[in-house]
């Protein structure tokens, strides 16, 4: 059997890049050990500052919770029970976000207030009974519910010292990319 010059070069080719990746293996571990010194606890603690600039802050995660929370009650209104349960569970998950973030503040006299507690709570009581409303699919418990959750969250800011911020029922569409009616109005 003849071999063209063509596959004698490839054969080559392999022989050499197997020769040359078994010595790379061999070298390598060495060369990294030269190259990168062990973290001190200064650089490790350097670096989770440094990760720590580039994390969405927790009113980042509170602006998600209310676009979430807002659509949520259109999707309500419309009685579209899937995409309200979709928007009640980000809610929650965002909500959850912004507490990992910061999960315990001071108010202005200096006591801490545990924004865990509050939040499991409001998860317990108001939020579940949104839940509750979507899957009974009632309008009326939902809309109950829905003002009652909003109340707690006001209880939340207010503890916090940011009275000020004082959530409502919303009252147009944020977004007009998302169709809050059901299937039948769907866009074909």
């Amino acid at each position: 059997m003849k071999l063209s010059s063509l596959s004698i070069v490839f054969i080559l080719g392999v022989a050499v890049g197997l020769l040359l990746a078994s010595d790379y293996n061999r070298i390598t571990p060495q060369a990294h050990a030269q190259e990168k010194p062990s973290p001190t606890l200064e650089s490790l603690a350097a670096e989770i500052e440094a990760i720590k600039g580039r994390l969405p802050d927790q009113a980042h995660a509170m602006a998600d919770v209310g676009y979430q929370f807002s659509n949520l009650w259109f999707a309500g209104q419309k009685e579209n029970w899937p995409l309200a349960e979709f928007y009640w569970k980000e809610t929650k998950s965002h909500l959850n976000w912004a507490v990992r973030i910061i999960p315990k503040c001071k108010d202005s006299a200096g006591r801490e207030i545990d924004l865990v507690a509050i939040l499991q709570a409001l998860e317990n009581s108001p939020l579940k009974d949104v839940g509750d409303a979507i899957s009974a699919k009632n309008k009326p418990e939902f809309e109950t519910s829905y003002r009652l959750t909003l109340e707690g969250c006001y209880a939340c800011h207010k503890a916090s010292d940011k009275p000020f911020i004082r959530p409502q029922v919303p009252g147009e569409v944020d977004t007009n990319i998302i169709t809050f009616g059901p299937k039948a109005d769907w866009p074909r």
